[in-house]
């Protein structure tokens, strides 16, 4: 029998990732149903009856329908048993919503699309590197590193004690920044962040999201 929840979208894309992160750590049965935006081959026009902006992932729990990472992870928190993945102390909460946001709009883009995608991606199947554009991102992706460190300041993650959705979000990004040597030399000037990457990257929770 099929899982009554359903995820929408591509192995590789970040997002993805991040809420099979969660899955994976509230234990939920899903399906994941494969949509590439990417692919001129494929029909997007009722995948779009999901998520109407085209973007990836989707998610369906019975007949309810969501889209956006980070609501769709709060939900699967607060609508499945298992070990809270939001911290329980407000100002902690709304820490973890910044990181979140903060991630979306300053590290995503230069971390992963002028970064890894430039250097590591764009080389690989062939194609020209745009060092100008990498360069460009470095700046920018200190700044997000830097903010981020000092938020993390001491604790074992992000936001708390625990790993939380805050850590699910940001783990996705660091694990493509990392394969390409930029985003390996910059983190050795963090070591807070190094050591971090090390504990989320061993939970079983990140093996399961990058698998195929």
């Amino acid at each position: 029998m099929s899982a009554a929840v359903t995820l929408y979208g591509a192995s590789y894309s970040v997002y993805v990732r991040a809420v099979r992160m969660a899955l994976a750590a509230k234990r939920v049965a899903y399906d994941l149903q494969p949509v590439d935006i990417f692919s001129a081959a494929e029909d997007h026009e009722a995948y779009r009856k999901l998520h109407p902006f085209g973007r990836i992932p989707a998610f369906r729990h019975d007949d309810f329908v969501l889209y956006e990472t980070a609501a769709i992870n709060r939900y699967v928190d607060e609508a499945f048993s298992g070990p809270a993945l939001q911290p329980a102390k407000v100002a902690d909460r709304a820490r973890m919503v910044q990181v979140m946001a903060m991630t979306d709009s300053y590290g995503y883009r230069p971390l992963v699309w002028d970064i890894y995608v430039e250097r590591v991606s764009q080389a690989r199947d062939g194609k020209p590197v745009d060092e100008k554009l990498i360069a460009a991102a470095l700046p920018k992706a200190r700044t997000y590193l830097s903010a981020l460190d000092a938020l993390k300041g001491d604790m074992t993650y992000l936001v708390s004690a625990k790993a939380s959705l805050a850590d699910f979000h940001v783990a996705p990004v660091f694990g493509y920044f990392l394969q390409a040597p930029e985003g390996r030399q910059m983190l050795s000037e963090f070591p807070r962040l190094a050591r971090w990457w090390e504990s989320i990257s061993a939970m079983p929770e990140w093996s399961l999201a990058v698998a195929e």
